[in-house]
């Protein structure tokens, strides 16, 4: 169970550290905005400049040291990470859920618009 938890717990720290809003101020320093023109017009990209900002927006990078964290955290000091991994893997779990449904819901708005639509054409 503790393994699982590990998982999830390393999951939803790495997903904080690279993708959330809440830590953007963390990542903001390390990277800039550049413009990218596309067949589909001009989009903003985050790029990283220094090999510090690529592990902030690397995901699979990120996980690696977050994985490093929360289980040498474990190892070394059990009763007060299990806190922590506790609570970041009951947040994980629920993001997982979360996403999970969500691509569903859009699933179905997908296949419902389709069927209007072929239920229009006849």
């Amino acid at each position: 169970m503790t393994f699982i938890m590990l998982i999830l717990a390393s999951y939803r720290l790495t997903h904080l550290i690279v993708f959330d809003k809440i830590t953007e101020f963390i990542r903001r320093p390390f990277v800039k905005k550049v413009k990218i023109e596309t067949n589909e017009g001009t989009t903003i990209k985050e790029v990283p400049t220094s090999m510090f900002g690529y592990l902030l927006k690397c995901y699979w990078c990120a996980g690696v040291w977050s994985a490093i964290l929360l289980g040498g955290g474990y190892l070394l000091f059990p009763k007060v990470t299990l806190v922590i991994i506790l609570i970041f893997s009951i947040a994980g779990g629920q993001s997982i859920i979360e996403t999970f449904v969500g691509v569903n819901i859009k699933k179905v708005d997908y296949y419902s618009e389709l069927h209007k639509k072929d239920r229009n054409k006849t």
